[in-house]
């Protein structure tokens, strides 16, 4: 492993993966079309830019330091802005002007100079609640952020009653009661098979925490909520310590173990977990919904046939054609013996978004990116070289898939990012999805539109687009918060 003395040429900085360095605002953006008037709030996006040259030139796009940035709506008018998140880590690095941490989620090839130090980079989800806006990465505590600003207020712990070392980029928010579920993994130290969990009251305050032991140290990415429960997904990427201390990556598939389905109480214990077994070998990194059916749980996923990163994949030794879908797994928790049955309800899966409403319940609808192979971008964007330049929408009758898919497919030349949904204030409409649209409109150029779409007929294309005043690199995750919870300041 050698210093790296630029950028590396990689598809993890090439494209949209090319920093850029940006810290800018603007207001009154350009649009084309009308923007619905329901449409007032803000989207906050999570974005990754490394703010400089990485230590180690095979380094990856889950190591870029984290920006938030905001798309706000008011009257009809559109302001933006992005900053980089001030995390410890960027704060050291900044005062000695080059890059201190090494490889991804690896202290062992840290410069000694910041032992000790944070070091996440909180480059993955925006999330709102209880009057704070926060930046995630699962492999550290979320940072505070001004939502009017986009100012770093500072790392997270609920003034010291978080014990966890680590909390999930992927918060779950229950519709009814308005409480924010979160879980962190490694909870205790590197490799650790302890898993925290936590459920927060509306007003912010902690009302109840569980420790327990996962099957082993797993990339646990996502879970799930229904009315009742709390799902823990464990999949077999497993934390590999001794490879670590040898300058090694964090994780190893393990093509040859078994997944498992952690099911206990919204306020149970660790006593009432029950553990179901799962295929050998797979993985999901992102989950559409769950919910209830009586004694059964149904879960809605993106499933892949192994850890389709190719940063895993190679360490690992795994050479299979990668294979995914949109797939329900469904228990019977008076038949936990019984394992899971499992059927596919949709192609090629990744990035699923649902209404706020439906999270744990019966749904309607959802949607989510995959790519259409006739219409093919090649262009660095994640950790591969192919963009999602297709939306599906998949419809539920009762909660039962139907079969119906619709399908938004363009390019050659474009690029979709996952889209959030913004409700309608009627009820008989499905209400909106803002995405954020990649264009190649040179070689080695791409601007940026915001695309608003009708959630229900995502066919028709857009209704309204807004023209970017700058381009910044690929949106990890994002969140809406509509002014009925915060009304921020437009960016000046």
């Amino acid at each position: 492993m050698s210093l790296s003395p630029r950028y590396p040429d990689t598809v993890h900085y090439r494209g949209l993966n090319r920093p850029t360095h940006i810290e800018a605002t603007a207001h009154d953006l350009y649009v084309e079309g009308t923007i619905p008037p329901e449409i007032a709030g803000t989207f906050y996006r999570a974005v990754h830019d490394p703010a400089y040259v990485p230590r180690f030139a095979d380094d990856n796009i889950l190591s870029r330091d984290g920006m938030i940035s905001m798309i706000a709506f008011r009257d009809g008018r559109v302001d933006t802005g992005i900053r980089y998140v001030r995390t410890e880590r960027f704060k050291a690095e900044r005062a000695a002007g080059k890059a201190l941490f090494g490889s991804y989620r690896n202290p062992f090839t840290d410069d000694p100079s910041v032992a000790g130090i944070d070091r996440t980079v909180a480059n993955t989800t925006p999330y709102f609640h209880a009057g704070r806006l926060f930046m995630a990465k699962e492999d550290g505590l979320p940072y505070q952020i001004d939502p009017d600003t986009l100012e770093t207020i500072g790392r997270w712990d609920a003034a010291g009653q978080i014990r966890a070392e680590a909390l999930t980029a992927h918060p779950k928010f229950d519709p009814e009661t308005g409480e924010l579920f979160l879980f962190g993994y490694e909870a205790d130290g590197l490799a650790s098979r302890k898993v925290a969990y936590y459920v927060f009251a509306p007003d912010g305050t902690i009302t109840h925490e569980v420790w327990f032991d996962a099957p082993y140290a797993a990339l646990q990415h996502d879970f799930a909520i229904t009315a009742t429960h709390v799902l823990f997904l464990i999949y077999p990427t497993i934390a590999d310590l001794e490879g670590m201390k040898a300058g090694g990556p964090h994780w190893i598939h393990h093509q040859d173990e078994p997944s498992w389905i952690g099911v206990m109480p919204r306020h149970g214990t660790a006593d009432e977990l029950v553990w179901i077994e799962g295929p050998r070998g797979v993985h999901s990194f992102h989950v559409m919904n769950a919910f209830n059916e009586g004694t059964r749980i149904h879960l809605d996923q993106c499933l892949f046939n192994t850890n389709f990163f190719p940063f895993v994949m190679e360490p690992s030794g795994i050479d299979l054609p990668v294979e995914g879908a949109l797939t329900r797994w469904t228990i019977d928790l008076s038949q936990p013996g019984a394992g899971i049955s499992s059927r596919t309800i949709g192609p090629f899966c990744e990035m699923p978004v649902i209404a706020a409403a439906d999270v744990g319940r019966p749904y309607a609808r959802g949607w989510y990116l995959t790519v259409d192979p006739t219409k093919l971008t090649m262009l660095a964007n994640g950790p591969g070289e192919v963009v999602f330049n297709c939306l599906q929408r998949v419809s539920f009758a009762a909660g039962e898939p139907d079969g119906r898919i619709d399908t938004l497919s363009e390019g050659p030349g474009l690029g979709f990012n996952e889209p959030v949904h913004v409700p309608s204030a009627d009820p008989a409409h499905g209400g909106w999805l803002l995405m954020m649209v990649d264009r190649v409109i040179a070689a080695g150029h791409i601007a940026q539109e915001l695309w608003i779409l009708e959630a229900d007929a995502i066919a028709s294309g857009a209704v309204a687009r807004v023209f970017m005043p700058f381009t910044t690199c690929e949106q990890v995750h994002g969140h809406w918060v509509p002014h009925a919870r915060h009304a921020p300041a437009a960016p000046r």
